[in-house]
This record gives C-alpha cells, structure tokens and sequence, in this order.
C-alpha cells in the first residue's frame, strides 16, 4: 500500500442501514480503543484497527477523521502502511503496561491464577510491540 492511499480507501457500503450499523460499531470500538489507552488489560491496536475498518465502510467524514486524529492519526497510519511504531511509543507503552499491570496484580487481585492471568497477558502483549517494525523518522 503506497502511503496515503489508507485515504482513498473508503468504499461506502450501498446499504443505508449496514453503513449505520457500521458507523454504530465503528464508533464503538474507538470508545474501547480510547478505554484501552489507560487500561492495559484492553488492546488499543486492534479496536481502532476495527474502527477504522468499519468507518471506511460507513462515512468518510469519521474515517477521514480518525486517521487525521490528533491522537491516534499517526498512530494508526502508520501501522495500516507498515512504517511501525517510533522507539519512544514503544518504551513508553511498555512501561506504562508493566507497571499498571504489576500494580493490579500486586494491589487489587487476590487470586493467585488471575495475577498469573495478568503477568502472561503482559508478557503477550509486550512480545507483540516488540515485533513491530520500529519507525524511522
């Protein structure tokens, strides 16, 4: 994919009540992506992924916006065109996982196999930003 043709990529769905549904589902993963952002246990990636995903099936005015974002725009652009993520995102993302992770488990569960839950969910998501390609400014 050449860079900006994410946007040129928005193909409406001819059916007006699949094009709500879409905006309805779209608009309700970038609720659980933006939840993701402060809650490690919920993967921001693939909600916005879907968001985006739905909104260039229902309107291009949302699409254009979440990939023009001023939060997320990069962000996303930059996965959907392969770039990576920069260095700094990534240290930063794990960091702050492992430590709201570590918090959690340490200070508001009790189960010991839910702690171990956590930590191995952790260690997944940790090994997957490390694979991404890191971008080159």
């Amino acid at each position: 994919m050449k860079k900006k043709d994410y946007l040129c990529m928005t193909q409406l769905s001819p059916n007006k009540y699949v094009r709500v549904l879409l905006m309805i589902a779209g608009t309700f993963f970038v609720v659980i992506g933006m939840i993701g952002v402060v809650l490690p246990i919920l993967p921001t990636t693939p909600f916005l992924l879907l968001a985006a995903a739905c909104y260039s099936k229902s309107s291009k005015r949302c699409h254009d916006w979440l990939l023009t974002n001023r939060v997320f725009g990069d962000y996303i652009r930059n996965y959907l065109e392969g770039n990576g993520i920069s260095m700094r995102v990534k240290l930063s993302t794990i960091a702050f996982l492992w430590v709201t992770i570590s918090t959690s488990a340490f200070f508001f569960v009790e189960i010991f196999w839910v702690r171990i839950l956590l930590f191995v969910i952790a260690t997944g998501v940790t090994i997957h930003i490390l694979t991404l390609k890191t971008l080159k400014h």
